[in-house]
């Protein structure tokens, strides 16, 4: 069976309902919270195993940062929201290809009919939690965008009322000069929304057809058949978390870079 666009509810707390994505992206966290304490508190001066390769994944993600930045403070300071959305949302992807991901479940009662509903859903396959990621990643370039350069002049980007009273003042061609400027900081602020939904929709989109694309597979023939596309799909995982975190680490750099003129 071809998995709905939405995530279903497997159980409800209240009014609220607690769908098969929820549980999934619960478990990503607490994988992610739970690497990160046994890190913490079973460091080493000499790292070796676990540690090491926790360590070297931190200064991969933080060199490649600071490529993109060119700047090593504002690289330490974008390193816990970039390389966080990265590995969730990596945890995340992986965790669909895991046997019983969208198979096991219980039979429950949907619209009048007795559906085998999956107790697990990947994460990113809900367009709940893609366009709640991007929120966060956006709201987040904003905070630092306010921080590096001041709440007024980030705010001046997008709505820059000031450079059409200084048209006045001035008078003239700046009048016009003024309006376009204007315009463009309008066109700024609606890009802004374009971001949120460019992010959300190109990963839910590309998680969401593997999912499909499993589902047919392994209907088809369900032995050795999927195992090449599994293999893609753990390609496709990697590079879904690559694009997204580096889209919100070049949107980081780009609003925390001062106006030069």
């Amino acid at each position: 069976m071809i998995p709905p666009l939405a995530a279903e509810a497997i159980a409800h707390v209240g009014s609220f309902p607690i769908t098969n994505s929820i549980v999934t992206t619960a478990i990503a966290s607490f994988i992610l919270l739970a690497t990160a304490f046994v890190v913490r508190t079973k460091r080493a001066m000499v790292p070796r195993g676990f540690q090491n390769a926790a360590e070297g994944t931190v200064e991969f993600l933080l060199s490649y940062i600071e490529q993109v930045t060119n700047d090593k403070a504002r690289a330490r300071k974008f390193l816990p929201v970039v390389g966080t959305l990265f590995l969730f949302i990596l945890i995340s992807n992986w965790m669909g290809l895991i046997p019983g991901v969208g198979s096991i479940g219980r039979w429950m009662t949907v619209h009048g009919e007795l559906e085998l509903v999956p107790l697990f859903r990947p994460a990113m396959s809900d367009l709940n939690t893609t366009l709640a990621l991007a929120v966060f990643s956006i709201v987040a370039t904003h905070i630092f965008g306010i921080i590096a350069i001041g709440f007024f002049k980030h705010a001046n980007k997008f709505f820059q009322f000031g450079t059409v009273i200084q048209g006045f003042k001035k008078g003239g061609i700046n009048i016009f000069v003024g309006f376009v400027e204007f315009g463009i900081g309008l066109i700024e602020t609606v890009a802004e929304v374009a971001k949120m939904v460019s992010l959300s929709l190109r990963l839910f989109g590309n998680i969401f057809a593997g999912e499909v694309l499993l589902t047919v597979i392994g209907s088809l023939i369900a032995f050795l058949a999927p195992l090449p596309f599994m293999g893609l799909e753990l390609i496709v995982g990697f590079i879904q978390a690559t694009v997204f975190s580096m889209l919100t680490l070049v949107f980081m750099t780009v609003l925390t870079e001062k106006s030069q003129h």
